[in-house]
């Protein structure tokens, strides 16, 4: 009985629309089936709650899950898989298997993700660098998950769309936004046809379209953020 109030009461995230790392937990919370309360918070001036549940980093997402916060995005998507065990697992049973999906979302996360936010807030030659390494990093990830991602389905894991699939959405779901603000192209079928192909099964499903934001309001948000980017650097 425990177990099951803890299951039930009520969840909050506080995010930000435009936040990937917001994304990628609001569509864990929709794939697994579960109700929530969205608090968007405005980072320039972030809410007493806010602060009091994220004291660390101070930033989105958090859940809060009956009262007691969680931050990190794949920390929370961790916790919601375990937490919620009658949803569609989004990470595999087998050891192995979890391990290289933890391994790749990571990759993703914090290298992948990193290359691509160095094309958007540089110009010149800086971001001539930067795309050759995004477009480095896309060859390691096409020749890593060639093997893994079974084609014939949206899905990496192969039944439902699970951790990976989820951050693989956050990160590269937008990339039209980004080749239309940047003028440069990030997904090149002919270069990386599995992660395209991928990608493309993933944002045609009915459930990620109703959870990414408009097209034309990412444009808008994307060059005000180019801007102000370039034009800190120029300070």
């Amino acid at each position: 009985m425990p177990r099951e109030r803890e299951m039930n009461a009520r969840v909050v995230l506080h995010g930000m629309w435009v936040s990937p790392y917001s994304k990628r937990v609001e569509l864990a919370l929709k794939v697994k089936g579960i109700e929530y309360e969205f608090v968007e918070e405005d980072l320039t001036n972030k809410s007493e709650a806010l602060l009091r549940y994220s004291p660390v980093h101070k930033k989105v997402p958090v859940l809060v899950h009956n009262g007691k916060p969680i931050a990190e995005s794949l920390v929370i998507i961790e916790y919601i898989d375990e937490t919620w065990k009658e949803g569609p697992r989004l990470l595999p049973q087998d050891p192995y298997e979890r391990a290289k999906v933890r391994f790749w979302a990571g990759f993703l996360h914090q290298q992948l993700f990193e290359a691509m936010g160095s094309v958007l807030r540089t110009d010149g030659e800086a971001q001539e660098r930067a795309v050759k390494e995004m477009h480095e990093k896309l060859k390691v990830l096409e020749e890593g998950i060639k093997g893994s991602y079974p084609g014939g389905s949206p899905f990496f894991n192969g039944d439902n769309m699970g951790l990976l699939d989820v951050v693989v959405c956050s990160i590269l779901g937008n990339h039209k936004v980004r080749e239309e603000v940047l003028g440069v192209k990030f997904l090149d079928p002919d270069k990386y046809p599995t992660v395209t192909s991928w990608v493309k099964a993933l944002t045609e499903l009915p459930l990620v379209k109703e959870a990414m934001p408009p097209h034309e309001k990412l444009v808008a948000i994307y060059r005000l953020f180019r801007a102000r980017l370039l034009e800190s650097a120029a300070a």
